[in-house]
């Protein structure tokens, strides 16, 4: 199975509420109404799990807070998180984890 397509998975498993869209060729999803996790996949491989909050920057954005147990998170912003995800075993062994992270991600 591809990489994107495991990730994608993990992702479509945190809730069934989540649908899928394509937002700058890639696959976004959507919760409530609100994009909140979108995939980027990089010209040289690998796969990075966009968590974000939306297109507009909430009023919020100077408090939130979003517990990263496993620490594999890269936070650009204080509101945006990216997953790296190397390659297809990366991503066999990180699917409950992109599952959990989103079932978290999507109510904060």
């Amino acid at each position: 199975m591809a990489i994107e397509d495991i990730v994608r998975d993990a992702v479509l498993a945190a809730d069934p509420r989540i649908t899928e869209t394509v937002k700058w060729n890639a696959p976004n999803f959507v919760y409530d109404g609100a994009d909140r996790v979108t995939l980027r996949l990089p010209p040289r491989g690998g796969v990075q799990v966009i968590f974000h909050r939306g297109a507009k920057v909430r009023d919020d954005v100077e408090t939130f807070e979003f517990d990263d147990p496993s620490g594999r998170l890269a936070w650009p912003a204080r509101d945006r998180g990216i997953l790296t995800i190397k390659n297809e075993a990366d991503a066999e062994a990180s699917a409950d984890l992109i599952t959990e992270l989103v079932q978290r991600w999507i109510v904060a």
